[in-house]
């Protein structure tokens, strides 16, 4: 089938459609995460630590007219019966949300040097739309930065693990024997790699203070080194199947070398697994990762990724009094179903001998 028939086929599916929608969404927003963000990652304020998200008004307190949004700055003040801190909005300023505001610096994709941000309020002000953690940073700024990790590992462990399975299934398949054996055994070798003390044994290796950089390519390099032998056994049976052809015979025939065979017109031949297997796979890392995160093993505070944001809201105190803080669980949730959905959407247009296209 051709792009422009699946694309066709997909639109006919509701759930495919609103899932696309999400993840283009989600991605869209994590690309403008430093346009979108009033805040840098990095940004905190101690005084407005565990703050709940900013009240936004629309009615003016003096006229109860409609009025332009604004907002409270928040005051922090110790409540002796309940032995804590409380936040109240001083009443007797307010600051208007303004649009394509001046801020804090950055670079546009790396490249572009700005300081425009899609909104913002004057100092002192300040708004949280999701409120600040307990280090006094903006969760809303920080969801869209630890979105960027948490959405584009799978992406990235994909990109590794997908051509090495394909080459590797589809010269087992094509060479068989014995060499295919000894390969196959390797493969489940390497499946059999318990990925979970893999990553601890990682985690407890490395120095304390690598960089998340450094720390996030290892999880990836080391979850698609690993998660490419499952692909492999697929796609080398796939190739036992095709191999046999006419088309395939006639290639040998006219003397193509076996290399050229299985990069040229064997492996074409696994696409539409292929497609089903990414948007199947990329699901499998942002839990993964987010996974890891959470439980200090992957991404490491201060730079953000979902996993680690959620980790702060494991106290059960914070699920009952602070609930945003689980936004990120939320938004992994919609994007691992989104994917799911388009993912089964495709195997049902792929698939010659589904239901669906037998209906249609």
């Amino acid at each position: 089938m051709t792009i422009k028939a699946i694309l066709m086929q997909l639109l006919k599916d509701r759930a495919a459609v609103i899932a696309s929608v999400i993840l283009v969404l989600l991605y869209g927003a994590i690309a403008l995460a430093d346009f979108i963000s009033p805040y840098s990652e990095q940004w905190s304020e101690r005084a407005i630590a565990n703050a709940p998200p900013t009240g936004i008004y629309m009615i003016d307190a003096n006229t109860q007219q409609l009025t332009w949004p604004y907002v409270f700055r928040y005051t922090r003040a110790f409540n002796p019966e309940s032995f804590s801190y409380e936040f109240q909005p001083d009443l007797t300023q307010t600051y208007p949300i303004k649009f394509l505001v001046h801020g804090e610096t950055y670079h546009f994709w790396g490249l572009i040097p700005s300081d425009i941000h899609l909104f913002g309020v004057d100092a002192p002000g300040k708004i949280g739309l999701l409120g600040f953690d307990m280090n006094g940073r903006d969760n809303f700024s920080r969801l869209l930065f630890g979105g960027q990790v948490s959405m584009t590992i799978g992406f990235l462990g994909l990109f590794i693990a997908i051509p090495i399975g394909l080459l590797y299934g589809g010269i087992s398949g094509y060479i068989g024997g014995l060499i295919d054996g000894l390969m196959m055994r390797f493969a489940e070798i390497m499946m059999s790699i318990p990925q979970f003390y893999l990553l601890i044994s990682l985690a407890a290796i490395l120095p304390a203070d690598i960089p998340s950089s450094i720390r996030f390519s290892l999880v990836v390099v080391i979850l698609a080194f690993i998660g490419w032998a499952g692909l492999s056994r697929v796609i080398r049976g796939m190739v036992l199947s095709i191999k046999s052809q006419e088309f395939i015979e006639a290639e040998r025939a006219l003397g193509l070398d076996s290399f050229r065979i299985i990069t040229r017109h064997l492996l074409p031949q696994t696409a539409s697994y292929v497609i089903i297997a990414v948007t199947l796979g990329v699901p499998g890392y942002i839990l993964a990762e987010s996974g890891l995160s959470f439980l200090g093993l992957g991404i490491q505070q201060p730079d953000a990724s979902w996993g680690n944001m959620l980790k702060e809201a494991q106290d059960i105190t914070n699920i009952i009094s602070r609930p945003w803080m689980l936004t990120p669980g939320l938004l992994i949730f919609l994007a691992v179903l989104s994917f799911n959905v388009i993912g089964d959407a495709l195997r049902d247009i792929l698939d010659p001998k589904s239901a669906h296209r037998q209906a249609s």
